[in-house]
């Protein structure tokens, strides 16, 4: 029994596209490619079998795929293989094949009929779908997103059974039991859980990226001679984005998280696995891993316990162009999936570009080491010179017929200056002149020398020239536009430019946002205006966050300042004013005046020799003795008296010279000395 699955896809890097094998012995291969487009192929004649292309393949791509068990095309009812058989002539074909979408809805194309059968939207996910994995028995389908939800699908009535969490973090991968009563889940821890409780069984941790791929490689455990409850015992792998390990588990009975009982070793990281069911303890695992550099590695072991050292691949296959000539080289072909026949004893390989697939059978030998197939595609595909040659086409042109340049209503193409003739040239050479210059040199071969001003272009040719440098990366051609000043040149801008160029002028508005601050005045002006004109087709893309992160966490970061700046902006504007203030007072000078009357009081020698004394008596004061304390009161009498001596002595004073003035006025007024 063969097991295919697809790598699921890292949500940062893409490692593959989405692709399985048709369950009824490989009779199919369904691979969903880049542009949206849905493509299944016979691999019997590598033949194309049908194409479909979902309405929104822009904008919900498909992420992920998987085909329908073959229990269940089993288990139908005879009018639906009658119908089955009218159609398509067979009565053991695959029907359906689920798609999952970046936009978290989830497409059942019928491969009968050739077109979509149903949609299962309402109440899923709400962001890209990682992986889908179909129950064997029941027909329900099971889901996961990067919206860390599991989500159970019944496909009857395409509505939602049941939803829970089942990560931290987005839920990358899905794998259901053997019996169907236990289901895988993995992002950055694996989970088993038990499906008609939606508890959790066993916990397992050993990567440290997301896990990609989870498959089942045994049936039943080794030893048989313990009653088997459906889970215990039985080996599942792992493979996580870029990790160049697959780790193999084993269910155990205890409740302990335990390590890896052994791993495989690849060279790159896994895109697509496929395995071998090992049914008894004998039988060895066949394991066929597709790296994401182009290689296949086959791995055969028996799943017997613990193994120490990770365990190298038996046999590697590569694909080659054969090199033509001495100086041409083999350039390596990519291995896009490979898948084992019902024989176990042979493989597909689908290799080459994933618009034309060649997929090829290449029996399995065990003996060599490493396998090197040359291959010639390049008739596969390409078309021939000859052809593309025969189909170009020359119109035939009037001179009077007007010629428009590309671009926008407005936009003129610059007119070259004449040029000077060659005759003119070669005229001067006969004549014996001077040696031609540079410049009539490069006219002649019509390369125009003259230097353009730079001046800023019209206001209707900057839609084009910011398209122009925005695809070109050209730095001066972005800054002529980006560095106006002008508020409604940049509206009129932005509303003019084509809707492909709003994501590349995001990142690099993004990029100059992180530069100087004075060109980050200018990006926030022209960020504004994009998020204003462009907000209902920035709503539309179901990857925005992801191409936007930078600007987000710039954002938040400056934010996150601003409180603090401002704070501390108030605070120097205290201080500045303070300083201002004092410096204004310090360089002000006091208005010179001059006092109209000043007032001297003349003292006499008695008055300072008295207040001399009392000087000395008062510094005296605390030299006294103990004794002479005691008659304080009677020298307070006798300090009286003296102060009432000194009164009267001062009256004398002042009489006697009053008494001399009025005697020299008197001499004065009567003319003697």
């Amino acid at each position: 029994m063969a097991a295919g699955g697809g790598g699921v896809a890292d949500p940062l890097s893409p490692a593959g596209v989405p692709c399985a094998f048709s369950p009824q012995s490989q009779a199919y291969f369904a691979l969903a490619s880049t542009d949206g487009h849905l493509r299944v192929w016979e691999t019997a004649n590598n033949r194309l079998h049908q194409e479909y292309v979902p309405s929104a393949h822009l904008s919900g791509t498909c992420t992920c795929l998987a085909w329908a068990p073959a229990r269940l095309q089993a288990k139908e009812t005879p009018q639906r293989k009658k119908r089955k058989s009218e159609a398509i002539g067979t009565s053991n074909q695959t029907d359906l094949l689920a798609l999952g979408t970046a936009v978290g809805s989830i497409l059942l194309y019928s491969t009968v009929k050739g077109e979509l059968h149903s949609k299962l939207i309402s109440g899923g996910h709400d962001n890209k779908v990682n992986c889908i994995q179909w129950h064997q028995d029941n027909g329900y389908l099971y889901s996961c997103s990067d919206d860390k939800h599991i989500v159970e699908w019944n496909t009857q009535t395409c509505k939602v059974k049941c939803k829970w969490k089942g990560d931290n973090s987005s839920v990358s991968s899905l794998c259901i039991s053997p019996d169907g009563k236990m289901l895988l889940s993995a992002g950055r821890t694996i989970k088993l859980w038990v499906l008609e409780t939606k508890e959790i069984y066993r916990h397992f941790t050993g990567h440290a990226t997301p896990v990609s791929s989870l498959l089942f490689t045994t049936i039943r455990p080794p030893n048989e001679s313990q009653p088997f409850d459906g889970i215990t015992g039985l080996y599942f792998l792992s493979g996580a984005v870029h990790d160049r390990l697959l780790n193999v588990w084993q269910v155990r009975s205890e409740n302990k998280e335990k390590n890896a009982v052994m791993s495989f070793t690849v060279t790159d990281e896994p895109v697509y696995i496929d395995l071998t069911l090992s049914e008894n303890k004998e039988e060895p695992v066949k394991l066929a891993v597709v790296c994401k550099d182009g290689q296949v590695h086959l791995f055969e072991h028996i799943l017997n316990g613990y193994c120490k050292k990770p365990l190298t691949s038996n046999c590697t296959i590569q694909i080659a162009t054969p090199g033509k000539g001495k100086k041409s080289t083999p350039k390596p072909i990519p291995i896009l999936a490979a898948g084992f026949c019902s024989d176990k004893m042979s493989l597909l390989l689908v290799y080459g570009n994933w618009f034309q697939p060649t997929i090829e059978r290449v029996a399995l030998n065990s003996k060599e080491s490493h396998v090197c197939l040359v291959r010639d595609i390049s008739n596969c595909w390409a078309p021939k010179v000859e052809t593309a040659i025969t189909k170009v086409r020359t119109p035939v042109m009037n001179s009077e017929a007007k010629v428009l340049v590309p671009g926008i209503p407005g936009h003129q193409a610059a007119i070259k200056p004449a040029l000077p003739q060659t005759e003119e040239i070669e005229n001067k050479r006969k004549l014996g002149e001077n040696e031609v210059s540079i410049e009539e040199r490069l006219g002649a071969l019509d390369i125009d020398t003259r230097k353009e001003k730079d001046d800023l272009p019209q206001t209707n040719s900057f839609p084009v020239l910011l398209a122009q440098g925005l695809e070109s990366n050209d730095f001066e051609m972005l800054n002529k536009v980006l560095q106006t000043r002008n508020l409604n040149l940049i509206k009129r801008t932005v509303l003019r430019m084509p809707l492909h160029a709003v994501i590349p002028l995001l990142q690099e508005l993004t990029k100059r946002l992180q530069g100087h601050p004075n060109s980050a005045v200018l990006m926030v002006q022209w960020l504004k205006c994009v998020l204003t004109v462009h907000a209902s087709y920035l709503s539309t893309l179901p990857d925005l966050v992801p191409q936007l992160g930078t600007l987000y966490q710039l954002m938040e970061s400056r934010v996150k300042t601003f409180q603090k700046l401002s704070h501390l902006h108030g605070k120097l504007i205290l201080l500045i004013t303070q300083v201002t203030a004092s410096e204004k007072t310090k360089g002000t000078t006091c208005p010179a005046q001059k006092a109209k009357l000043v007032y001297e009081e003349e003292s006499s020698e008695e008055e300072s020799d008295d207040e001399i004394a009392d000087k000395d008596s008062d510094e005296n004061w605390d030299e006294e003795d103990e004794e002479e304390k005691e008659s304080i009161k009677d020298e307070d009498v006798d300090e009286e008296n003296e102060e009432e001596d000194e009164d009267t002595e001062e009256k004398d004073e002042e009489n006697g010279r009053l008494t001399v003035v009025g005697m020299s006025v008197f001499c004065i007024s009567s003319g003697t000395t």
